[in-house]
């Protein structure tokens, strides 16, 4: 699978406004192992960058055909409030509109993604793994 499209700023690229453009603040990556879609998130989630995440995660969807979506957030340098939004709406898409595996997600206990996830309570409801490998395997090793 390939990453959803990238937005490209005017010109070529680089600063608009005096501020990163997005590719910058995030990049969303694709890859396939087995009967899984591993989405692997490098940067930052926040209200200028979750747009994109979650066209990465809706067109995966589209795609998978009952297969396993594992969303890789162990490169993610700061996860805001709209990407925590996206985690829970399409955590709950994938199960209870789709009819898809639950969604699962990777965060490292000492990166920054996990910290806002406990904050607001949603480690009680989503799926989360220590490693892509443990994700992959189903192992019930929840943060």
């Amino acid at each position: 699978m390939k990453p959803a499209h990238d937005e490209q700023t005017p010109h070529g690229g680089g600063h608009v406004g005096g501020r990163p453009d997005r590719e910058q603040l995030m990049t969303v990556r694709w890859s396939d192992q087995g009967d899984a879609t591993i989405i692997t998130v490098h940067g930052d989630i926040d209200g200028l960058t979750a747009p994109r995440l979650r066209m990465a995660i809706a067109e995966a969807f589209d795609r998978l055909s009952g297969r396993l979506l594992v969303v890789d957030l162990t490169q993610v340098t700061l996860l805001g409030s709209p990407g925590l939004r996206i985690l829970r709406d399409s955590a709950e898409e994938a199960v209870h509109r789709r009819g898809l595996p639950p969604l699962r997600l990777v965060v490292d206990e000492t990166r920054p993604a996990i910290r806002p996830i406990e904050i607001v309570g949603l480690d009680q409801i989503l799926a989360l793994y220590h490693s892509v490998a443990d994700a992959l395997a189903g192992d019930d090793l929840h943060c």
